[in-house]
């Protein structure tokens, strides 16, 4: 069965003479008058595309070079689309769906493999094309192609038309693609050797430079070695110089060791007169340590009887107030009261070491000269983040100031920022307000605080930070968090 017989139904008249053509169908239908000649009216197209004519076997596909390959192929991709929908065979149906760019790269084994299979399709992609190809197609067609033509364009346009003598076409294209590869590698290799004769000539030039580099270097290395062979010189004779130097040098010294030994004899005799002296002055000084001993019994005794004075005047004070001896101490009436509360009695202590507890704070501030030092925003955002940072800090300071007032203590609340922040309260008596500088926190500015104030005053730290807290309380402060603040600000 002929390889176009499933597209005979769809075809004109002409078409189906076309096809006959191609297949090897050289006279009409049956029952015509009129035979259908082949595309230049010779044979070699028809035996070619459609197989053997009479019991002559088909010719098989020409080798084509890759670049008449690439044409070919792009040439029918181009001009895929353009078809009716019924004359693309199944296969490239959904390869002319493809955009442009990929049509040609994703479908080429596709479009080769029905060229080769499918002479009806090719004979109506070839008819496409050498009418787009023009005097070029047209020239293909009749056998002759310009010689300035693109050897590739024109193997390619007669593997699709397949005019008489098409074959030599293609072999002359292959022959001139082959033809112009080998010139392009002659000329890489003229090309190169060229180089290699440029870096060679460069080379001689640069060895040239370093030759006379090289003689200069010798001759300097000459020079310096004649330099140092006067040195060498000159050192011998300073060398024969000093040697004669340290003989006689070796003379003087024999001369001044036998002064040193006189002089040692005599530092010998000095050093036991002035150890008798020493045992003298030892005896003086032992005499000396007694007496100051007696002394310091007598000052003793003084001491004594001031104490004893001291001793009886509180005892005489203690019968002028009629004080009774009594059997408790503070501590235990502090129990007792603790005890009288709701709770037991290591409830009220743990309350009291709570450093959120509000008593506690007040139990501190209570300490003679008390420093109270508050990290503003970490009380502040722990109890009033609501609000913007300016009403945090107005109602932290205004709070810390009836405290101030209440106490007489002194309080110090640090903020972040480098640099003071305006917008802010007039600052209440006792209160002071820090902004730490620029690249230091406020708790750099709160541990420095604490470390500024002299060992045993009262300093108590108000921050939730537990790095703060442990660093402080290295320092002697007392750390509290921020809540216990918070509950005595609410309780004001």
């Amino acid at each position: 069965m002929p390889l176009t017989e499933p597209y005979d139904d769809h075809l004109p008249p002409e078409g189906r003479a076309a096809a006959a053509r191609d297949t090897g169908e050289v006279g009409g239908p049956a029952g015509s008058d009129e035979a259908v000649t082949p595309a230049d009216g010779g044979v070699e197209a028809a035996t070619d595309a459609a197989g053997p004519v009479g019991d002559a076997a088909p010719e098989p596909e020409p080798v084509l070079p890759e670049p008449v390959r690439q044409r070919i192929v792009t040439l029918t991709a181009a001009v895929l689309p353009g078809l009716p929908a019924d004359e693309v065979p199944v296969p490239l149906r959904r390869v002319a769906k493809f955009a442009p760019n990929r049509r040609a790269r994703l479908g080429a084994p596709a479009i080769a493999a029905q060229l080769t299979a499918d002479p009806l399709f090719r004979q109506r992609v070839s008819a496409r094309v050498l009418t787009d190809a023009g005097d070029l197609g047209a020239a293909v067609v009749e056998g002759t192609a310009p010689a300035a033509a693109d050897p590739v364009e024109v193997a390619a346009l007669a593997y699709l038309a397949r005019p008489r003598g098409w074959r030599d076409l293609i072999e002359a294209s292959g022959a001139a693609v082959r033809a112009e590869a080998d010139s392009a590698v002659v000329a890489e290799l003229v090309r190169e050797a060229e180089q290699r004769a440029t870096r060679a000539e460069h080379d001689r030039a640069v060895a040239r430079v370093e030759a006379e580099k090289l003689r200069d270097e010798l001759a300097r290395v000459r020079e310096e070695l004649g330099q140092q062979r006067e040195e060498a010189r000159q050192l011998a004779r300073t060398l024969r110089e000093t040697q004669a130097r340290e003989r006689r040098a070796n003379e003087l010294l024999a001369t001044e060791r036998g002064r040193a030994a006189r002089v040692t004899a005599d530092s010998e005799a000095e050093l036991r007169r002035v150890r008798a002296r020493l045992a003298e002055a030892e005896a003086v000084a032992g005499a000396a340590r007694s007496s100051a001993k007696e002394a310091r019994s007598v000052d003793d005794a003084r001491l004594w009887l001031l104490l004893e004075t001291i001793s009886q005047a509180s005892v005489g004070l203690r019968r002028e107030l009629a004080l009774d001896p009594v059997d408790t101490l503070p501590a235990d009436f502090v129990a007792e009261a603790f005890a009288d509360q709701p709770g037991t009695a290591a409830g009220a202590a743990t309350r009291a070491r709570d450093t959120d507890d509000p008593a506690r704070l007040d139990q501190l501030l209570a300490l003679p000269r008390a420093h109270l030092v508050v990290d503003g925003y970490n009380v502040t955002k722990r109890g009033f983040g609501e609000m913007s940072l300016e009403q945090q800090r107005k109602r932290l300071i205004t709070g810390l100031g009836g405290i101030a007032a209440q106490t007489g203590d002194e309080v110090t609340v640090v903020f972040d920022g480098a640099e003071r922040i305006p917008g802010l309260p007039p600052t209440p008596r006792g209160v002071r307000v820090l902004f730490s500088r620029k690249g230091e926190t406020a708790d750099d500015l709160i541990r420095r605080l604490v470390r500024a104030e002299p060992p045993g005053r009262p300093v108590v730290v108000i921050s939730s930070d537990r790095e703060v807290a442990d660093g402080v309380r290295r320092h002697g402060a007392y750390p509290l968090g921020a809540d216990s603040l918070l509950r005595r600000l609410a309780r004001s």
